[in-house]
């Protein structure tokens, strides 16, 4: 949590916003990737990329 902190500091006192969407975007299909590994979803999310 504290990296998520210092990121976000960084974006503010940077002016860096429009970074944000693209962070927030690789997280989530990071989690995407983590979350299916090994799961019966997996090849079905695979799929789609």
């Amino acid at each position: 949590m504290q990296f998520i902190g210092e990121l976000w500091a960084f974006l503010k006192a940077r002016k860096k916003f429009w970074l944000a969407p693209i962070i927030i975007v690789m997280f989530l299909i990071g989690a995407l990737l983590f979350a299916t590994q090994g799961s019966v979803v997996a090849p079905f999310i695979y799929t789609l990329f």
